[in-house]
């Protein structure tokens, strides 16, 4: 196994952060970009298509890393990236400026999963699930700093935000720079196999189960806390970063978890939490309780997300890392977008809530299971 220097892990993990930023970059200004692009009434889509767009294109990328080796997987990703990301301050028609967005998707799941499988490359064992966990924390590091960016820059000029975009690029010329090569990054030949094993489908499944029940706070929280508790937009601001900082708290936390009580009951922990995040605000009528929600939040995702990935990646090998890691990052996404639905639900955070609870008790059961099956 390779080692990779200090820098080639830096550039690694603020590639991680490219994969929230996609929706990030411009979400603060939207309400400034949208009537520039003759999109008022289409602007919401602006940030939901590049979601859709790496449901829809993640298994291509799945399988361009298992052929074509993750190294280059992830420099078309970040080339394109860059060029879709930027596209629409030119003057282009809103039909292709959608386009574009869908297609930004698609050089997201690149990224996302290439960057993913170049780190379980270069590290194994505790150490890989240390990389996962940080990975965790550059994303929601990353999700707080660009929310904050898009925000600022908007207020100077509406195509500053876009720019953002170009990131990419400067990552791309770092990668080549820091990251190696190696071996285990050229892909496979067409005679060995890259079947995905079956225990990946039970993890992405709950990869997009924890997804949906995170994002559909996200997407409810402005209005609730306007509602109930009368908060400004700055003070909501600060509440949903708050919620980032305690998922990165949580994430730095997994390899003392996992080390304590498992893998298995981490990841029921994680739902639990999330569970508990959703039924709180169900009922939240006091600040106390609105904290302590928040807190909930947090760390059910903290607790889920990065360790999900990390099992994904150990129930693979290196042949079908790719295909996996695609799978993935479809079914994450697939719960941002699935969560745009689920809101329009009556009784949201008690169906979200019991969800959570269910969800708990099927690890919890299948576990005992494997127990008396071995």
């Amino acid at each position: 196994m390779q080692q990779l220097s200090v820098a080639g892990t830096a550039t690694l993990l603020l590639t991680s952060c490219l994969t929230i930023m996609v929706g990030t970059a411009i979400a603060p200004s939207l309400t400034i970009i949208a009537p520039h692009l003759h999109m008022d009434t289409m602007g919401k889509w602006l940030i939901t298509l590049p979601s859709l767009g790496v449901v829809v294109f993640s298994p291509l990328a799945g399988a361009l890393i298992d052929r074509r080796g993750a190294y280059t997987a992830m420099q078309a990703g970040l080339a394109a990236y860059g060029l879709l990301g930027i596209a629409a301050v030119f003057s282009l028609p809103p039909w292709l400026i959608l386009c574009t967005r869908l297609l930004l998707g698609g050089a997201t799941a690149a990224v996302m999963a290439a960057g993913t499988a170049l780190l379980a490359a270069h590290f194994a064992g505790e150490a890989r699930l240390k990389i996962m966990a940080a990975q965790g924390m550059a994303i929601e590091l990353g999700g707080a700093l660009f929310l904050l960016a898009g925000g600022i820059l908007g207020d100077i000029d509406w195509r500053l935000p876009f720019c953002i975009y170009l990131l990419a690029w400067a990552l791309w010329l770092m990668m080549t720079v820091t990251v190696p090569r190696s071996p285990q990054q050229q892909g496979t030949t067409l005679n060995e196999t890259t079947a995905v094993p079956a225990a990946v489908y039970g993890i992405v499944a709950g990869a997009a189960a924890a997804m949906l029940l995170f994002f559909t706070c996200i997407l409810q929280l402005p209005g609730l806390l306007h509602q109930r508790f009368e908060f400004s937009a700055t003070q909501t601001g600060y509440y949903m970063g708050a919620v980032s900082l305690l998922a990165v708290a949580a994430a730095g936390r997994l390899t003392v978890m996992v080390k304590r009580i498992s893998e298995r009951f981490t990841l029921v922990t994680g739902f639990i939490m999330l569970a508990a995040g959703n039924l709180l605000l169900n009922s939240a009528g006091q600040l106390s309780l609105l904290l302590l929600a928040a807190l909930c939040l947090g760390g059910g995702f903290g607790f889920t997300i990065p360790l999900l990935n990390h099992m994904t990646v150990n129930v693979s090998t290196a042949n079908n890392r790719g295909t996996s890691l695609g799978y993935y990052a479809m079914a994450v996404f697939g719960g941002q977008f699935l969560a745009v639905f689920v809101v329009m639900l009556p009784h949201l955070f008690l169906f979200t809530g019991i969800g959570g609870i269910i969800i708990s008790l099927i690890i919890i059961l299948s576990s005992t299971k494997k127990n008396q099956s071995s």
